[in-house]
């Protein structure tokens, strides 16, 4: 499967793919599309895209009222404080795919990880945590233990201008995805870098099940040219 995450997966979907919207928490955090404007660029010198969105969104019931015309996507959730977790898990319908948002390198919260189990239950067909590319493996083992299954490698690298993506996440998806294939019943969505089928593929000979684009989209020949060829 291929996953678009987030922006682009907010307003793009396609026959051969599965969209993750958001990431959305609990409150709107609004000024979206301003931030994109100001901090979003392409960095020659760190050789990707940077942004400092910061979970700019319209904040979960938005979600909610998507998802009562849009039950295909997956939808990112971020959790800013303790006792969210709980006012998540009353609002979210139990069937409703997720991807809990773990690292977000462009905002001054840590994300909350304590009791993110509550989200899991056997009537979601996902239930992702999405990785910083920094993950230790003691945090990893921690979530594994806790029951995650479906780990998606990862969000943008953190820099003192903001979180970057692009080709430089390879090396840190690789380092991932070797931790988490030791564990033989997870399923693992790489991403970083994917502009091409040969990118895709190493992911997969190295051990990915499922892949992640999204920086891909800022080049329509790029983007042209990898669809076409699915």
């Amino acid at each position: 499967m291929i996953f678009i995450s987030p922006p682009f997966g907010n307003y793009i979907g396609t026959p051969y793919t599965t969209s993750i919207r958001g990431s959305f928490t609990l409150k709107k955090r609004p000024g979206l599309f301003g931030q994109i404007y100001r901090t979003l660029y392409y960095s020659k010198i760190n050789g990707g895209w940077i942004n400092k969105i910061g979970l700019r969104n319209r904040g979960i019931d938005y979600a909610l009222k998507c998802y009562k015309y849009d039950k295909n996507s997956i939808y990112s959730i971020a959790i800013l404080e303790n006792n969210e977790v709980k006012e998540f898990v009353k609002k979210i319908p139990v069937e409703m795919n997720l991807e809990i948002n773990l690292s977000c390198p462009n905002t001054d919260k840590e994300m909350i990880r304590e009791d993110i189990h509550l989200f899991l239950n056997n009537k979601r067909k996902y239930c992702i945590v999405k990785l910083s590319p920094l993950e230790s493996k003691g945090n990893i083992d921690k979530l594994y233990r806790m029951g995650f299954r479906q780990f998606h490698c990862s969000n943008t690298l953190p820099t003192h201008n903001g979180g970057l993506s692009g080709r430089k996440l390879i090396p840190y998806t690789y380092r991932l995805i070797n931790i988490i294939k030791k564990y033989p019943d997870c399923k693992i969505i790489a991403g970083g870098g994917i502009d091409s089928h040969e990118i895709l593929h190493k992911y997969k000979q190295f051990g990915a099940h499922h892949f992640s684009i999204s920086t891909i989209f800022f080049n329509p020949y790029k983007t042209f040219k990898f669809f076409i060829n699915l």
